[in-house]
């Protein structure tokens, strides 16, 4: 795939998002996608991961997103990168106001992950369950001596 291709399907993974199309979101990724979510340092491999994740976003925090707002965008030759404003209304709690850094990776022939930058509150109300199931980050490789 062109690079112009790649940053296509990351901007039509967010559009479906966006609509709460799940199945056309889940057709964006490629089937060994990894989710990285920072700075709490977890991990979600794979697209059955991807897809119970997404059932849950849709399904419930999705109704609970009542605005957002990209705040800027930037291509590289390796990823789409989004950062935007999400506001939202947990049950029985005021509005939260949320700041989110979105990478969208490119792979092979889709996106080859995301790496979310959030605050664990609002990664909490995103991933729901899903987010328990989540395993850590592996440590970095010491430094060469």
């Amino acid at each position: 795939m062109t690079r112009q291709q790649l940053i296509d399907i990351a901007h039509a993974h967010a559009a479906a998002e966006r609509r709460g199309d799940r199945e056309a979101t889940l057709a964006t990724l490629e089937a060994d996608v990894l989710y990285e979510l920072q700075p709490v340092g977890l991990l979600l491999r794979g697209i059955d991961a991807a897809r119970r994740y997404y059932d849950y976003f849709f399904a419930e925090f999705r109704p609970l997103a009542v605005a957002s707002r990209l705040r800027g965008e930037w291509v590289t030759d390796e990823a789409v990168g989004q950062e935007y404003t999400i506001s939202v209304r947990p049950p029985g709690a005021p509005i939260e106001h949320h700041a989110v850094v979105a990478i969208l990776t490119f792979g092979t022939t889709a996106l080859s992950g995301e790496r979310l930058y959030a605050s664990e509150r609002l990664l909490r109300l995103m991933f729901g369950p899903v987010y328990e199931s989540a395993e850590p980050v592996p440590a970095p490789p010491p430094p060469a001596a």
